[in-house]
């Protein structure tokens, strides 16, 4: 072989294997993750009545997966026979407040919640139901009255602390069918979803709970094994027509075990779907009442549950069902670092494969190993559109129309607006719609094929597109449609965005003297501005710029209460939209009117042996008209803490009587004036000691001194013993053998009696130190030997 083509071929393998080749974009892909509610494992963390917490939960974890690349959520909302949405069915849930039965405070529906939030950021949700489990541990929490497990108890079967309804039984397949439909009935879902829960698996695989039901309705089967699998199939069939018949372009699909029977293909063995939970995947797959199958392939390539086998053989066998995978996300820090990019790698290069699912939510806020990095850098580093099912519709909707760039709101930022477009053909009015940006105007209906021309999919009439990092080239964007089967519609307008003008500041004005602590930076709005960067400096070249947060802003105004006070600053603002950046406005300057922080001086910082009557001192501060102090137990200053709280003092002195010996105490100061006040202080703390108590313990030093250290000679750390004869400042400091300052061990003023301080020399060489004790009542020193 040539040598430049085989030195060609080790490199692409080299940087395959390792994962640093990045794939080939897609357009087309469903990527999904799960958020399983059950035992709070993704959300809500934790039960609770607070819902708005809940809410803000929520959205954080969308907005990850929404910047992860993940374009539909699995959304667990009935793990236990329960329910994350307000049911005339079944109680609510205890994983959602702590109660089984009690509704959220303020009241809420979750679901309804979560699919507003899903549709907003362009992503479809499928509502995710564990059809038979009622109780996963009884006696983990009370059951509620109405629980189905309390009303219809001949319905459930009971396999030590796990209880579920008996899948044999028809009035539970038409129950939980009947719960199911009246979620598809009223709310806005895309997918009906069922994890692997059929029967249950080890260790409380069933053995023979169901032969009551085995003998009351056998329908002719002699095989109780084919029996519960009929079981199960009639159940999905029935869920499957159900939906079909109210609304047939709700998706279907279901997550089974990874293996469908042991030794299928050859070498796989492990729990299966069909012997151990008795659900057949294949069959649902043979007889069309499936529209998608999410095999839980939550292994590494190699061994008996290979994935290198099992991916290509279910892919095999899904025909016109769409496969997702599940992906083990869950699994991804017990794993080499490859191991996940070489699964997604296998997906991509495997026909019949459309998408994944991954497991869970919560591993896109954690980013194990890198894994969500190694998404947004390679594999999901473009938006994807959900695949089409082709049995349902293939009729495109219509585009939209007058696209525009226009200010959002009164105040708001400008935006990407377009008027809804008409019905399709069939009768389709999208929800979600896909913004393309592009350099040229000149866009070809094929163009949107490549999606690195897609900056988002999201739901609603506008969209407000980011910044392009190069701001080098003109910027064109176009909007598609698309309709609940993701059809997608042809090109619509095209449209130019010119970047913004400069911003004409307007407050603080230009030289104002008697500026607040809570300051209000105000401009006006130049046209087409997106977003606003405010800075502050302390010069006019703006070299220093002080961080207040003010990239990206979305308004005409900011609120800052980070400056200090006494000071003179620079501000200006610059604009910016997809189109690219303004240039800043002239500055303004300003001074800061309220006063600065004050510096405290006595009971200095981190000090003990303290009297319990003290007089606090702190230095004079600038534009101080009084001063405000407290003392508290605690240097979080709660107010249970707090035992001196005095305002309007007009000196720099306080003095306090009576503090409680030996403890730990803090202090703190700020200055007001009639502008406003200053931040607080620095915190002090101090320790205090009765000194009448030490008195008839001990006499105190009558004069200073530095006493040998000990041990010594020493490794590494010393003690040196001194006296204190009256308050003063002592400057205790460490010199190598050739007078090389080496360290300060103590610089502050201390109070008369028996103090220690520590030499650590873990860092320097063995050899002779001088220490050295400078105080008001003279200079000492001493020598110490370190060995290592």
């Amino acid at each position: 072989m040539n040598r430049r083509i085989l030195l060609s071929c080790i490199i692409m393998y080299t940087m395959t294997s390792s994962g640093f080749a990045q794939s080939v974009p897609i357009k087309r892909e469903f990527r999904g993750a799960w958020i399983a509610s059950v035992a709070n494992l993704d959300w809500p963390s934790t039960p609770s009545t607070n819902a708005e917490a809940q809410q803000a939960a929520l959205i954080d974890l969308l907005d990850t997966l929404k910047v992860s690349g993940i374009n539909a959520v699995v959304f667990q909302i009935r793990p236990e026979c329960d329910a994350l949405y307000e049911s005339s069915y079944e109680p609510w849930s205890y994983w959602l407040t702590g109660v089984q039965g009690l509704a959220p405070s303020p009241f809420y529906d979750p679901l309804s919640f979560a699919i507003g939030q899903a549709h907003e950021r362009g992503m479809e949700l499928h509502a995710w139901f564990n059809p038979y489990r009622a109780e996963r541990q009884v006696g983990s929490y009370a059951i509620d009255s109405t629980h189905v497990s309390r009303r219809h108890p001949d319905w459930v079967l009971t396999f030590g602390t796990l209880k579920m309804l008996d899948p044999g039984l028809p009035m539970v397949r038409e129950f939980v069918t009947n719960v199911i439909l009246d979620v598809v009935h009223r709310y806005d879902i895309d997918g009906v979803h069922f994890d692997d829960y059929f029967y249950p698996y080890p260790p409380d695989h069933i053995r023979n709970q169901d032969s009551q039901t085995f003998a009351d309705y056998p329908r002719g089967f002699t095989d109780r094994d084919d029996w519960r699998r009929d079981n199960v199939n009639l159940f999905v069939k029935m869920v499957f027509d159900s939906i079909q018949v109210v609304k047939p372009y709700v998706k279907f699909g279901i997550s089974p075990f990874g293996i469908w029977k042991n030794g299928v293909p050859p070498g796989i063995s492990g729990l299966d779907a069909v012997n151990v939970i008795y659900a057949d995947p294949l069959a649902w797959i043979q007889e069309r009442i499936v529209e998608y199958i999410s095999p839980q392939l939550y292994w590494p390539f190699g061994g008996g549950q290979d994935y290198g086998r099992l991916l290509p053989w279910w892919a095999s066998q899904a025909g016109e069902t769409h496969l997702y995978v599940g992906q083990a996300a869950y699994r991804i820090g017990n794993w080499r670092d490859s191991e996940m990019p070489n699964q997604l790698r296998l997906n991509r290069e495997t026909e019949n494969v459309s998408g994944s699912i991954f497991f869970r939510a919560t591993n896109f806020m954690t980013n194990p190993k890198g894994f969500v990095d190694t998404l947004k850098a390679d594999f999901y580093r473009f938006p994807a559109i959900n695949p089409v099912m082709s049995w349902k519709d293939t009729e495109p909707p219509n585009p939209p129309s007058n696209l525009r760039y226009e200010r959002l709101g009164a105040m708001g930022r400008a935006g990407l607006r377009w008027d809804a477009p008409a019905e399709a053909a069939d009768g389709d009015i999208p929800g979600r719609f896909v913004i393309y940006r592009f350099t040229t105007p000149n866009i070809q209906l094929e163009d949107l094929d490549d999606p690195s021309h897609i900056l988002t999919l999201q739901g609603g009439l506008t969209g407000t597109p980011a910044v392009p990092a190069d701001l080098t080239e003109s910027y064109y964007f176009t909007v598609t449609s698309l309709d609940r089967n993701a059809n997608e519609s042809g090109l619509g307008d095209v449209l130019y965005v010119p970047p913004p003008t400069v911003p004409v500041i307007a407050s603080p004005a230009d030289g104002r003297m008697d500026v607040p602590p809570e300051i209000v930076f105000t401009w006006q709005y130049p046209e087409h501005a997106s977003f606003y960067e405010l800075q502050v400096s302390t010069d006019s070249i703006f070299q220093e710029i002080i961080d207040v947060n003010g990239t990206m802003i979305s308004d005409t105004f900011k609120i800052v209460q980070e400056l200090a006070g006494q000071e003179r600053y620079f501000w200006r603002v610059g604009a910016s939209n997809a189109g690219g950046k303004s240039g800043y406005s002239d500055p303004f300057d300003f001074m800061t009117g309220f006063p600065a922080i004050p510096l405290l001086v006595y009971p200095p910082n981190n000090t003990g042996y303290l009297p319990v009557d003290l007089v606090f001192t702190w230095k004079s501060t600038a534009g101080a008209e009084t001063y405000h102090l407290q003392i508290a137990k605690s240097a979080n200053f709660v107010p249970s803490s707090v035992i001196v709280d005095s305002t309007g003092l007009a000196d720099t002195t306080f003095t306090m009587a009576g503090l409680e010996d030996n403890r730990f105490h803090f202090w703190r100061v700020t200055a007001a004036n009639d502008i406003g006040s200053s931040d607080w202080s620095e915190i002090f703390k101090f320790k205090t000691v009765d000194l009448t108590d030490v008195l008839a313990g001990f006499a105190l030093p009558s004069t200073f001194r530095l006493d040998h250290n000990y041990p010594n000679p020493f490794n590494a750390m010393t003690t040196i013993p001194f006296d204190v004869a009256e308050y003063s400042r002592v400057i205790i400091r460490v010199y190598d053998s050739i007078g090389r300052e080496v360290m300060t061990l103590i610089d502050r003023h201390l109070e008369p009696g028996r103090h220690e301080a520590v030499f650590d020399g873990s860092g320097l060489t063995s050899g002779v130190y001088f220490i050295r004790m400078v105080t008001d009542g003279g200079v000492f020193t001493g020598k110490m030997l370190l060995l290592k």
